[in-house]
């Protein structure tokens, strides 16, 4: 297993859009279990693979405190299943140090290939929605700062771009 790079907001290739899973081989599982390493070690509970620069539709996250409960999302796909919308603070690997309000459905269906390229389908409600949907956004090119106003989003920008010079 190994630790993957994480982009960084306002790289470019995060706005890259994935394309679908063909087949669910060695090289995707091997794939997987690097983004739950990557993911462990950042910390955080969810990681798309657009945000390691392979363009393929895979997420990996897990919710849990104890690291119990890994979950798999190959090609996932959801439905919103509600008009309910809730504001949840999100954050993101991409986006580090930041956390801002997004409005997000609170429930919807998803439909993905497991780790095994096993198809399932899942109710999702809460924080669980939200994540899906944050990943699922990654692999559309799309970021949580895109949800918000111009100004803020440009402040993040700019705040990044000035840490990023200066780690350079």
């Amino acid at each position: 297993m190994a630790i993957l790079n994480i982009l960084e907001f306002p790289d470019s290739r995060l706005r890259t859009i994935a394309k679908p899973v063909a087949v669910v081989d060695d090289g995707i599982r091997q794939l997987v279990d690097d983004m739950f390493e990557t993911m462990y070690e950042a910390p955080g509970i969810g990681l798309a693979a657009t945000q390691v620069n392979v363009h393929k539709r895979v997420v990996v996250m897990d919710l849990s405190e104890d690291r119990s409960d890994p979950r798999v999302f190959i090609n996932p796909e959801f439905d919103i299943l509600t008009d309910e919308v809730e504001q949840y603070q999100e954050g993101c690997l991409s986006v580090p140090g930041f956390y801002e309000n997004v409005d997000r459905p609170q429930k919807v269906k998803i439909r993905a290939l497991d780790r095994d390229g096993q198809p399932y389908e899942l109710i999702a409600e809460g924080l669980l929605a939200v994540c899906v949907q944050h990943e699922c956004d990654h692999l559309n090119g799309k970021l949580f700062v895109d949800y918000l106003s111009t100004l803020k989003r440009d402040r993040i920008k700019k705040k990044l771009e000035k840490l990023h010079k200066q780690n350079a």
